[in-house]
């Protein structure tokens, strides 16, 4: 399966990006990161360091273009320094060669037109690139395989912290990956015909950075795994956050294994665009997009997800 992931280059999307690497069955044409929940010049330096820890720096990246219309916190987009700074890390520097950094959006349209087959697009961020790609660069439609999304919420409610975003726009059933550019979603929704799977909140809440989880990592690291190394330490950044889940990497694992899934659930939905106090809320509508949204684990799916994630982070 080639594989691009698209991601704004939270800890837990460089650990997808690692996740990826080790997957058998799927070959990573590369990656681009988005300057959402980030701060993209220390994302890609970080996601080189990353790369560089585990000897794969053969993988091309590069900075997308895309902005948004409401911005990610910059409490939260400051982890991707804090990863940059985890112990093992320090001993690899930054690329001396950038800035100016790889264009993103150019390497996507160029590995796709490249690709023998059609290509699955792992997108864990807003979809702003890939809308601005398609409106480009139409004729790539046939070339998508599938789009995997995290992103949105269906029945459970959203993840904007009315701490951190002024109320309006705060809203209960908003997702960030949808609030950063609700309009990108819709123009997608409209717009595409291949399959999307979407992982939103309703199945990613359940992926928590679990005790057990984090205890197999520490003991594998112990002895000698400098993936659970990497994995460990970078979770650790974020485990006192008790709203920090698994989102990313949850959704990366449909790739190889969606048994660890309940069959997804046929949706047609659309997103609200207005600039109202339901911003960026998705629902089910006749005629909406359709839609595979996967709700929840499978029974023992979920104890097997932590299991598969750290055999894969196991060496």
């Amino acid at each position: 399966m080639d594989v691009i992931l698209v991601h704004d280059a939270a800890i837990d999307e460089y650990m997808s990006q690692v996740l990826l690497t080790t997957m058998p069955n799927v070959n990573l044409l590369g990656a681009v990161i988005v300057n959402a929940d980030c701060i993209d010049s220390q994302a890609m330096q970080t996601a080189w360091q990353v790369m560089s820890y585990i000897g794969r720096t053969d993988i091309p990246m590069g900075l997308s273009s895309a902005r948004g219309w409401n911005p990610f916190p910059w409490q939260y987009r400051s982890d991707c320094t804090r990863e940059s700074e985890i112990n093992c890390l320090k001993t690899f520097p930054p690329n001396p060669a950038w800035p100016p950094f790889p264009d993103g959006d150019a390497l996507v349209q160029s590995l796709m037109e490249k690709a023998a087959g059609k290509v699955t697009l792992l997108v864990t961020c807003p979809f702003t690139p890939i809308m601005n790609l398609l409106k480009a660069s139409p004729a790539l439609n046939s070339k998508i395989e599938q789009i995997i999304w995290m992103g949105g919420a269906i029945h459970v409610g959203g993840n904007l912290d009315p701490a951190t975003v002024p109320t309006p726009p705060w809203n209960k059933c908003a997702e960030w990956n949808a609030f950063w550019d609700a309009v990108s979603v819709d123009w997608v929704f409209k717009n595409t015909t291949c399959p999307i799977i979407q992982f939103p909140l309703d199945m990613t809440n359940r992926a928590s950075i679990a005790t057990s989880f984090m205890e197999t990592l520490a003991v594998q690291a112990h002895n000698g795994s400098r993936y659970s190394e990497l994995a460990f330490e970078s979770y650790m950044l974020v485990t006192y956050e008790t709203f920090y889940d698994m989102w990313d990497v949850v959704t990366t694992c449909w790739l190889t294994s969606p048994k660890f899934f309940e069959p997804p659930t046929k949706m047609h939905l659309t997103i609200d665009t207005a600039l109202n106090n339901t911003q960026a809320c998705i629902k089910q509508a006749p005629g909406g997009r359709e839609v595979q949204v996967v709700l929840n684990f499978s029974k023992d799916g979920q104890q097997a997800f932590y299991d598969y994630v750290a055999k894969q982070f196991n060496r």
